[in-house]
């Protein structure tokens, strides 16, 4: 990743507006800033969710709050709690994340 001609910034992350996204099952909340071709992200899941897709989309993501599982194609399972992150290039491994009680993250992708 490749930061340049970025000045100095604060995000209140509260004051962009949110757009939801429904999964197979619950939903996501996203709040989205752009920085050139960075997309920086904070995600909240409803307690329940399941991704209605695999995802094939590198990201560098932190778990902030609850507990997130992310299930790759090949059958492995990973358990994210808070303060605990993970990172997948692009078309490395697809992925796809669930969880029973809810989970807010920070995604960079």
């Amino acid at each position: 990743m490749d930061i340049n001609n970025l000045p100095f910034g604060i995000t209140d992350w509260e004051q962009l507006p949110s757009t939801l996204h429904a999964g197979e099952r619950g939903s996501a909340t996203w709040r989205t800033q752009h920085f050139g071709p960075i997309r920086v992200r904070r995600v909240d899941y409803s307690a329940g969710y399941l991704a209605d897709h695999w995802c094939r989309k590198g990201h560098i993501l932190f778990c902030l709050a609850g507990e997130l599982t992310t299930e790759l194609e090949d059958g492995r399972c990973f358990v994210l709690k808070p303060g605990m992150s993970y990172q997948v290039g692009d078309n490395a491994e697809a992925h796809r994340s669930s969880t029973e009680v809810g989970a807010s993250l920070f995604v960079v992708d």
